[in-house]
């Protein structure tokens, strides 16, 4: 069937990207090294439909959000993330732009973190990546729901306990960091949305952006009310990676102790689970903002 370089160069990167690179596990059935249509849709939450009809050139122009995530479920680099914009039709995302890139040194942490409950958020706190165990614990997203800011704000259930003064103390860091960025990155459209959105529809949010609300995300101790496993407290730090301006989640249970015990027993069903749930009919994705 006909196609486009648009699509040449996906099935190309789909065939050159190893199933274990990206974290899959390689079964003996496996008859290439590279991606399924099914992997890569699952990797970038863009259906094996839509993919179908990009690899065979039936859809040109997909959107900038839908290149984003098929560049780092490919894990592109940065050329290469170009490459795909242009093909697409679009201008690779400028400097007044939130980066979403993740860079190889980030994949390749995450990688050996197995165990460990690890997400990649950009610079307006919107989830990037999750490696299993963390969707397991926190629970899956998806769409507008992949942020952060605006879940704490708007949808107030969460797997994690939180007294006011934690979720004050949360929600003031959120603010301050948001308005920190919007000065990073003037032309993002995306980011203005976020903050308008959350400053017509929350007056809360309104009042600390007009206050000017000061807060840094600093290390804490988290208890996370699981509906499988039961409550654990985990520490949770927020990581920096230096020239991408990504944030890193990282849940650790300390050894020896009962929380340690059910995140690992989560970490051997957690993927079952997902499985389950996904299979379930009309189920809105459950789960709790990521802090």
């Amino acid at each position: 069937m006909a196609t486009t370089e648009l699509g040449t160069a996906l099935r190309h990167w789909r065939d050159q990207t190893p199933a274990q690179v990206v974290g899959l596990p390689v079964g003996a059935r496996r008859r290439a090294a590279g991606l399924r249509r099914e992997e890569l849709s699952q990797l970038a939450g863009v259906s094996a439909d839509y993919i179908v009809r990009l690899e065979q050139g039936r859809s040109t122009h997909p959107s900038p959000q839908i290149v984003e995530a098929l560049a780092r479920a490919l894990r592109l680099t940065q050329d290469e993330r170009a490459h795909l914009f242009r093909l697409a039709g679009l201008a690779p995302p400028g400097p007044g732009m939130i980066p979403q890139h993740i860079t190889p040194g980030v994949h390749h942490m995450l990688d050996r973190l197995t165990g460990t409950p690890v997400a990649v958020f950009d610079a307006g706190w919107t989830q990037l990546l999750a490696n299993p165990l963390y969707t397991a614990l926190m629970g899956e997203w998806h769409g507008a729901d992949l942020n952060a800011v605006r879940r704490n704000f708007l949808e107030p259930h969460s797997r994690v306990r939180h007294t006011p003064e934690s979720r004050g103390a949360l929600q003031a860091a959120y603010v301050a960091d948001l308005r920190r960025t919007a000065g990073r990155y003037p032309d993002d459209t995306n980011l203005r949305a976020l903050i308008g959105e959350l400053r017509h529809r929350s007056a809360h949010f309104d009042t600390l952006w007009e206050s000017g609300a000061v807060g840094e995300h600093s290390a804490a101790r988290k208890t996370v009310d699981h509906p499988d496993v039961g409550p654990l407290t985990l520490d949770c730090d927020v990581l920096s990676a230096a020239g991408s301006d990504l944030r890193i989640m990282v849940y650790t249970a300390r050894p020896g102790t009962e929380d340690a015990e059910r995140l690992a027993l989560l970490d051997v069903m957690g993927t079952q689970l997902l499985v389950e749930r996904r299979s379930l009919p009309e189920r809105r994705p459950g789960g709790a903002a990521p802090r």
